[in-house]
């Protein structure tokens, strides 16, 4: 058992649960690029604007009902796991799942109830009230995935979320397509419902296999859950706040800009937070119930932090500097020329990628201690710097000043983590860490620097020059901290 524990924290552990050689991200992102592609050419910037308004609407509503549970049961749930205490765990289950039911009903009538209100607020034009009553069930059913999601992160179910991407990422493809092909813009809603369905029923179909339903509206078990509740509480005051920053960001560009504006900045969002931080996917499947297991051992939890913010700063960096430099290619190839106009955005944002490696992992360390105020005090304090910054840079330069206030406002976010959890757990940054950064993030920004000021060969000779130091330096770093060139090097000397 104690064996089992250190190697779920060695490098190697770290390094195969982000995707280096399962090959499930690589593949989830190039299906990704192709339905955003074809979506793209189908709907045009003024599409993608819509879908993102939707979208945002949606998020709002769902965070503001979910109590958060599918993440403060984490906690709870993966403490019982790693005790082997089958009864609790049983016992926890049958809890999430009933409060998760009830945030699913709650969420679907909000959203119903609230759909003038939105349309009001977030569209300059047209009455859109009869399509959030039609996207009402995305909410509930975003409840119920996030629960038994909950349930198979706790447990370790590494593997059977990954199938569930794969199948959530086929299945938007295979029906967001056709729709919109045949249908246009009035696709949208249709196609957010079934696509939200197919990943809820993928996800339970493993969950149950696993853990067989229950639930329970008896009194004495929501009493009982009142305390993952009380923590969740704290994820719905930081979710309005996180998503309300979002959601006034978009509508304020759409009235001051229009819906081609939102298409614009959307695109550059996702690029920059879904592509480029799909390599943080394994923060929520693995790192953060290993942290929430050894929440109470301050030693452990700086060593499972600094160990992640490691790996994922060495295996981050290249792909970002990657990114900055071949942007100008990837944009049509992803969506169309249409979307030209956000490389300079986008190539911008990437640098705030290295700031969201390094404070990330230390970011849970609120949540896995049950934290609910320093939690919610620290989301707050994003949100309410990142709207004013975000209006006024966007007022001042355009896409480009959206993409200076992230990167600024996310440097600042990472010195507030840093410090808050210095002083209230201990918590204390490695060595490596500080020189891994050093010797990446210049890196990084050269990189930005020379797509200002070089062009031609000397543009893709100095990117390219800069693009092989970074995945030099850290190849040389993974291949000292771990044994797995060894194992490459033996699997193909046996092949041979």
């Amino acid at each position: 058992m104690e064996q089992n524990k250190k190697k779920r924290g060695s490098y190697e552990h770290v390094l195969k649960y982000m995707g280096l050689f399962g090959g499930i991200q690589g593949m989830g992102i190039a299906i990704s690029l192709l339905r955003n592609k074809l979506v793209a050419v189908l709907l045009g910037p003024d599409g993608m604007g819509l879908i993102s308004l939707f979208n945002s609407s949606i998020k709002f509503v769902s965070d503001s009902t979910s109590f958060g549970i599918s993440v403060s049961a984490i906690k709870n749930l993966s403490e019982a796991y790693e005790k082997g205490d089958e009864e609790e765990l049983q016992r926890l289950m049958l809890i999430v799942r009933s409060w998760g039911l009830l945030t699913a009903l709650l969420g679907m009538f909000l959203l119903m109830v609230a759909g003038p209100l939105l349309s009001s607020q977030t569209f300059s034009w047209g009455n859109h009230t009869l399509h959030y009553i039609f996207l009402s069930p995305v909410v509930a059913m975003m409840a119920i995935t996030g629960v038994e999601m909950a349930i198979l992160k706790s447990t370790g179910k590494l593997r059977n979320i990954a199938v569930i991407t794969m199948y959530t990422m086929l299945s938007s493809l295979f029906i967001a397509v056709p729709i919109y092909f045949f249908f246009g813009m009035k696709g949208i809603v249709p196609t957010l419902v079934l696509t939200t369905f197919a990943q809820m029923v993928a996800t339970v179909s493993y969950s149950y296999r696993h853990f067989p339903l229950s639930f329970s509206f008896r009194s004495s078990v929501l009493r009982e859950g009142l305390g993952i509740v009380w923590l969740g509480i704290a994820f719905v005051v930081a979710g309005i706040f996180g998503s309300g920053a979002d959601f006034i960001i978009r509508s304020y560009i759409n009235n001051v800009a229009g819906l081609d504006m939102v298409g614009f900045y959307n695109s550059g969002y996702m690029m920059t937070i879904i592509y480029g931080g799909m390599i943080f996917t394994a923060m929520e499947t693995d790192f953060f119930p290993r942290l929430s297991a050894v929440n109470k051992d301050r030693e452990a939890c700086n060593l499972t932090i600094n160990r992640q913010i490691e790996v994922s700063l060495l295996i981050v960096s290249p792909m970002l500097v990657a990114i900055i430099i071949f942007l100008p290619i990837i944009i049509p190839l992803l969506f169309s020329d249409k979307f030209l106009p956000v490389v300079g955005l986008i190539q911008l944002m990437m640098l705030a990628l290295y700031f969201r490696a390094i404070k990330l992992p230390v970011s849970y360390l609120t949540i896995s201690k049950g934290d609910s105020f320093a939690y919610m005090l620290l989301e707050a304090t994003y949100a309410v710097m990142i709207v004013p910054a975000v209006i006024l840079c966007f007022n001042a330069w355009g896409l480009i000043g959206t993409g200076i206030a992230i990167v600024g406002i996310g440097i600042v976010e990472a010195i507030i983590i840093f410090v808050f959890n210095y002083i209230r757990y201990g918590y204390v940054i490695s060595r490596e860490v500080v020189s891994y950064s050093v010797a990446q993030i210049p890196i990084g920004i050269m990189a930005y620097l020379m797509t200002l000021s070089l062009q031609g060969v000397a543009y893709w000779m100095s990117g390219i020059l800069l693009m092989i130091t970074s995945m030099a330096f850290s190849f040389i770093i993974l291949k000292q901290k771990t044994s797995l060139w060894n194992k490459l090097t033996s699997r193909f000397r046996k092949d041979k």
